[in-house]
């Protein structure tokens, strides 16, 4: 058997990333990652209007792999063209809508909110992502937080400003205080944990509001949000991410979604709460704290065995495991 090596291609940012390397990992392929960068031009005109060559990339790269999992509207094009040089001698797989003819790719993994159809298209539920119960379990020690049989652990992930919401200082100090006024000190230890989008004066907020009773984290460290998905009793999450929100929800604890009002109509967004919901994974932050169990969702082991029955059928090849660069 034939030892496949994936091709990564993302604008970059850590949401794309991780589901780009999840399924990756899941699917047992080396891999290694290149970020996409458009030549100026071609940067604001959307996948549909653009054409179909690698010369819209403004930093070029070699393809030595036999699958390409791209997400994120600038990877669409370079995914297509290289497609369409090489042809059966790639496999490409695209994560989310790519805005662009399906037919295009080999296959499609998009979120059930999305809403596409087609016959080269798996749905999730949630995104996909690159965390493991292992790697979970291994960090669970890191923050050095012990269990206080008198105050229960509260994970709060915080996001950050998108094109849905805005994270005014106001609208955070809100959330903030509520969560604190709902989680009170004497039951509960907050642990706070910034995103890669949250801003610095919305985690000097966090740290003015939580840092006397409760436990903020000043820094992006991924090692620290691992360790407090593992010990905490309830985690709470921003309405703003699907991707945080979908890691949550693999850990089979309690998730609480904490609601801000949009800027724009958010209907992506409503559906994918409601799918949750419904599954008895999450509830929406108010004025109870209460716990529940749910079949814990690990999207990325499922859909990855689909893909490699399908990727068996079109190329009479198989994945074989390996060792990540």
């Amino acid at each position: 058997m034939l030892e496949l090596k994936a091709l990564l291609l993302t604008q970059g940012m850590h949401g794309m990333i991780s589901q780009v390397e999840g399924l990756a990992k899941a699917l047992g392929l080396s891999y290694k990652h290149q970020t996409i960068e458009l030549k100026s031009f071609w940067n604001m005109i959307p996948p549909k209007l653009s054409p179909i060559s690698e010369n819209l990339v403004k930093n070029k790269f070699i393809c030595d792999c036999k699958v390409i999992i791209s997400c994120g509207r600038k990877s669409v094009i370079p995914s297509v063209a290289l497609k369409k040089r090489l042809g059966k001698e790639i496999f490409n797989i695209h994560i989310q809508d790519p805005k662009i003819s399906f037919k295009y790719f080999d296959l499609i993994v998009s979120p059930e909110h999305d809403n596409l159809k087609g016959e080269n298209i798996i749905n999730t539920t949630g995104a996909v992502h690159y965390l493991t119960k292992k790697e979970i379990l291994d960090n669970s020690q890191y923050l050095g937080i012990e269990k206080d049989k008198r105050r229960e652990l509260v994970a709060f992930i915080v996001g950050g400003p998108n094109k849905y919401y805005k994270y005014s200082e106001k609208q955070i100090h809100e959330l903030f205080n509520k969560v604190k006024t709902l989680f009170t000190p004497d039951k509960f230890k907050i642990i706070v944990i910034p995103s890669y989008r949250t801003p610095e004066n919305i985690l000097k907020m966090a740290f003015n509001t939580f840092n006397i009773d409760h436990h903020v984290v000043k820094t992006i460290d991924k090692k620290a949000y691992l360790s407090a998905l593992a010990i905490s009793n309830y985690i709470v999450v921003t309405c703003d991410s699907t991707s945080m929100i979908s890691e949550a929800a693999m850990t089979g604890k309690p998730v609480y979604i904490a609601m801000m009002k949009s800027i724009k109509p958010t209907g992506r967004f409503k559906k994918f709460y409601s799918q949750l919901r419904d599954l008895g994974i999450t509830r929406e932050l108010e004025n109870t704290v209460e716990s529940w169990s749910y079949n814990k969702l690990n999207e990325v082991t499922r859909i990855a065995s689909i893909i490699k029955v399908w990727f068996v059928s079109a190329t009479n090849k198989r994945f074989v495991p390996f060792t990540s660069e």
